[in-house]
């Protein structure tokens, strides 16, 4: 048993010893009729009980219920100050998390939406210019056989539709300027929300079951915060099993 009590545990062992002091006071002349002794006996026991669930199980620990995992890694002790140090592969994190896997087909649909809307409005544009274009050129040819009314109503035309045109032109220049806005904005906030996701499992993850020191990320991609890491410190695959069980669950009650 560790030197260290909880405070679970000490207030366990109040429990149990404040009832013995009480027994000790019992003033019974009739010890076949003295009930004192067999009530501390089933507090003794149950005391007992109680610090060997708080003591040995874990039971006691901070944090929320249904994470427990029989088969979560043994903690690594680094040193004699009794550090335990994890860490997570955040590449395979993100190749196997469906999350974010669901996140990125979202992302991409979004993406592509805005992409789709602003390209049937450019392919109109530029429809409606080419006809433009066309007319110009017609009158250009033909005009000479207008009247000078008909000459004045074609060339006021020509002139509005240009002027509809070149301001279709500047709001399609600002639309993109939106979508792309609106784009990077949806990413930037689904990934603060799978990022918190992942880091409130692992808190609640690890209060659980390890609790451990510190869990660092390592990733092979960009500069890697560990340079080495013992095997046997990593617990990704029961990171992303227990992300993936929470995520599934969630979309169920959906």
């Amino acid at each position: 048993m560790e030197e260290n009590i909880t405070n679970q545990e000490e207030q366990v062992i109040n429990n149990i010893e404040e009832p013995m002091q009480e027994a000790e006071k019992c003033q019974c002349n009739d010890n076949k009729k003295c009930r004192c002794l067999p009530i501390v006996n089933c507090i003794l026991l149950v005391g007992l009980i109680l610090l060997y669930i708080f003591h040995f199980t874990g039971i006691g620990a901070k944090g929320g219920k249904g994470l427990a995992n029989a088969d979560a890694k043994a903690p690594v002790v680094v040193g004699e100050g009794g550090l335990k140090i994890a860490y997570v592969n955040t590449d395979s994190l993100n190749a196997n998390y469906k999350y974010i896997k669901d996140l990125e087909k979202e992302l991409n649909a979004f993406k592509q939406g805005k992409e789709n809307s602003l390209k049937q409005q450019m392919d109109k544009l530029q429809a409606d210019s080419k006809a433009l274009q066309d007319d110009y050129q017609n009158y250009l040819q033909n005009g000479s056989s207008m009247s000078l009314t008909q000459q004045q109503n074609k060339e006021a035309e020509l002139k509005k539709r240009d002027a509809e045109i070149k301001k279709r032109a500047q709001q399609l220049a600002q639309l993109e300027q939106d979508y792309t806005s609106q784009i990077l904005e949806k990413q930037t906030s689904e990934n603060k929300k799978m990022i918190d996701a992942v880091y409130a499992f692992i808190r609640e993850y690890n209060a659980q079951n390890q609790q451990f020191n510190l869990i660092l990320a390592k990733t092979g991609t960009e500069l890697p915060f560990i340079l080495y890491g013992d095997e046997a410190m990593d617990i990704t695959d029961e990171i992303v099993k227990g992300l993936n069980e929470e995520y599934e669950k969630v979309n169920s009650n959906k």
